[in-house]
């Protein structure tokens, strides 16, 4: 399936009265009558590849009895609109095929992987033995790294097939792949295992080429490795303490990151230099999220009960580090994301589930 065409970019100008008059709109599976007024424990939130679909954990569920404890990061794969990956504070890794009745991994094969160490009868399930603190996909959707509270990152390489996991060849929601590259196993190996007293990296994420990747840290600083190699390459350095998000722009020329500072900085991918600092939240933030064109930014604190965070979206322009518009919210926004496609921001933290505005 193409991806859907992009819209006319949006001016600076125009964020504004474009938030303005957009109505947040509720997505939940739960009738009318029977939602709550209370926010559930939204913990992650992500868009298909061409925005069709959102996925949301609730407590331990993806699908019912997904995980044997909450569910921390999900992340569809950003190559393929119907491949789902999970991962729990129960240690399970899980690939879910979206289309499927149920969504149940290791759709075929699998037989004799229990042999391996830590590999499930099913295919599409690995157990990491830790509590998982984050997942990312390598930008070509063929890899994906999944990190530990104990700074374990286990590198799952897709391509490395000798059972099938997931066959497409009869569908047509299938985006540039062909038959052979979707014979998957998840293939794992450890790329780096620092076993602290408490995590030292609190999230991943890859560059758009896929040569480097970004780590938040609880110093403070921000981690470039060279991929797959892990050697560290630079040090960005802006933040006086836990940085809990960081990533980089769809337009190539920034990367965001932000912390228990409430300070959110903008750094220039050209000279490595902060441009800007976004200080007009109060409390941490923990999700961060580039609209498609790398024009906007927006951001959550994350599920912290111990503090009650302020409320409403904020909305940056990266280039000026200007706030253009706050959208109101009953509660203070937790986790956020920008529409693949549209100039719309999907975000948990209000009564019933999900809210989508724009």
């Amino acid at each position: 399936m193409p991806p859907p065409p992009r819209p006319r970019a949006l001016r600076k100008d125009a964020v504004a009265l474009h938030f303005k008059t957009a109505k947040p709109v509720l997505l939940s599976d739960s009738p009318t009558s029977s939602r709550s007024t209370l926010a559930p424990n939204i913990r992650s939130i992500s868009w298909s590849p061409t925005g069709a679909l959102i996925a949301n954990t609730v407590s331990t569920n993806i699908r019912p009895g997904a995980h044997a404890k909450p569910v921390e990061k999900i992340s569809f794969n950003p190559r393929m609109e119907h491949l789902l990956a999970s991962a729990g504070l129960d240690g399970m890794v899980r690939l879910w095929d979206v289309r499927a009745p149920g969504g149940a991994t290791g759709l075929a094969g699998g037989a004799g992987l229990g042999v391996r160490t830590n590999i499930t009868g099913k295919s599409g399930e690995y157990d990491v033995r830790e509590q998982c603190l984050f997942l990312t996909w390598h930008p070509t959707g063929s890899e994906l790294l999944v990190g530990t509270g104990k700074d374990k990152v286990t590198s799952f390489d897709l391509r490395r097939a000798d059972t099938t996991m997931l066959d497409t060849t009869t569908t047509t929601t299938t985006t540039a792949n062909t038959a052979a590259s979707l014979k998957y196993e998840m293939h794992p190996s450890i790329l780096m295992e620092k076993p602290y007293e408490k995590p030292y990296y609190y999230e991943m994420a890859f560059t758009n080429s896929g040569n480097h990747l970004l780590a938040a840290t609880v110093d403070g600083s921000v981690k470039v490795f060279s991929y797959p190699s892990m050697k560290t390459i630079h040090s960005l350095s802006g933040h006086p303490s836990t940085t809990y998000s960081v990533q980089h722009s769809p337009a190539g020329n920034y990367v965001a990151v932000a912390g228990s500072d409430s300070a959110i900085t903008l750094w220039d991918t050209s000279s490595w230099l902060c441009e800007h600092v976004l200080t007009e939240n109060a409390n941490a933030v923990r999700s961060l999220s580039f609209s498609m064109d790398g024009q906007y930014l927006v951001c959550g604190g994350g599920i912290d009960q111990d503090k009650v965070h302020e409320k409403g979206l904020h909305i940056w322009h990266v280039d000026t580090g200007e706030l253009l518009h706050t959208v109101e919210t009953t509660n203070a926004p937790t986790f956020v994301e920008w529409h693949p496609f549209r100039y719309a921001v999907a975000f948990a933290g209000d009564p019933g589930g999900v809210k989508i505005v724009g």
